[in-house]
């Protein structure tokens, strides 16, 4: 059996966010783009993956296309491990993070996809087993920029079940409109992506103090900066989460010994695909039952649509401890993975079908892919 071709499939997918769409890299924000990659077999088997990129997939897809893919055209799936560690290391020099480590992170998520089908198993039980059937899940919010939109969608959310809601605006004036309108029952969190200079954050600390976050999520600029967030752990027992622009489970771990992290965020389209994010949740969790200053506890980064949200599922579902799901908060016109990627209750299903579970509806993948 060989890999006989990698297809890679842009997709724009059309959403509503009940209220004002902020600009994404320079552009009006009207549809939500990823990348999608198809690997075929020669005994006809199908995986899905998905690599990080959202609006900047043209770089990814280049890296895929013509530098990755004719490395793996004709090798075997049966020893994917020992190709995806190949490749990890003939690509090194480009960069432990970043396009090709993205595009990396697709295949591999696409290869153990076809592992499980070949075995008629989920991806679950090739890593441990599932403790669980169905994940609590908490409601990522887009940026509105604008305090109605902002109550409204956080109000939205709490009736819909989810257990905490996550807002992505930069001010505490912003932050203290979301525990308003969640009231003290719903959990918060409050991610800034960055925005902060490390003195800024010092200044809210007291007022974001009084909203009983759940955490403050990559508060300073740049994130991988540890030593603004020793400061900032000096200055509040608030927690702190860290972690998506991490590239291996060697920095993630190096991360959670520095002893500063409450939470710390692996990304599976990031890092490598399910071999490193499984790893590294593995080296993780045990850091975490290990006495010392190591007490960061591993949730997936995962505001995903696809078979990285798919993935992620998985994933989270073998840990010991209950761990909550990262869900994207808006409405697609449509969707090619349907229900799956949808909560219920703020619960989203672990799904139970052989490999990632869910096989994407072929007309809608070709209704919102971009055409060359």
């Amino acid at each position: 059996m060989a890999i006989t071709s990698i297809q890679t499939i842009p997709v724009r997918i059309p959403f509503d966010v009940d209220g004002p769409k902020q600009e994404f890299l320079g552009r009006p924000r009207s549809h939500i783009e990823a990348l999608y990659l198809k690997v075929e077999t020669s005994g006809g088997v199908v995986g899905w993956g998905e690599a990080f990129g959202f609006n900047l997939w043209p770089v990814v897809r280049k890296a895929m296309d013509d530098f990755i893919a004719p490395f793996i055209i004709g090798k075997s799936e049966d020893t994917f491990a020992e190709l995806m560690t190949d490749l990890r290391r003939r690509f090194h020099v480009f960069g432990r993070s970043g396009p090709v480590n993205y595009a990396l992170s697709g295949l591999d998520i696409a290869l153990w996809d076809i592992a499980g089908k070949k075995a008629g198993k989920p991806l679950h039980a090739l890593l441990g087993g599932a403790k669980r059937t169905t994940l609590r899940s908490y409601a990522s919010l887009m940026k509105y920029g604008e305090a109605e939109a902002l109550a409204r969608n956080c109000e939205r959310a709490k009736s819909l079940g989810y257990y905490a809601v996550k807002i992505h605006e930069s001010t505490v004036a912003q932050a203290r409109v979301a525990r308003q309108s969640l009231g003290p029952e719903t959990g918060l969190m409050v991610d800034t992506n960055c925005a902060w200079s490390l003195e800024q954050a010092c200044d809210y600390l007291p007022d974001l103090q009084a909203l009983d976050l759940l955490w403050l999520e990559e508060p300073t600029w740049p994130p991988e900066n540890i030593d603004n967030l020793k400061i900032l752990r000096s200055r509040s027992d608030i927690a702190l989460a860290a972690g998506e622009n991490a590239a291996t489970p060697w920095e993630l771990a190096a991360m959670s010994k520095a002893g500063v992290l409450d939470v710390i965020q692996p990304s599976v389209t990031k890092i490598g695909g399910v071999s490193e994010m499984h790893a590294a949740l593995t080296a993780l969790s045990a850091l975490q039952q290990t006495a010392g200053t190591a007490r960061a506890q591993p949730i997936a980064h995962s505001p995903y649509f696809g078979p990285g949200l798919l993935a992620s599922l998985h994933l989270a579902s073998t840990l010991a401890c209950d761990t909550p799901v990262e869900k994207l908060f808006c409405t697609f016109e449509a969707h090619p993975f349907g229900d799956a990627i949808e909560a219920v209750d703020g619960q989203l299903r672990v799904p139970d079908g052989p490999g990632l579970g869910i096989e994407p509806d072929s007309r809608l993948l070709d209704q919102f892919s971009v055409k060359n």
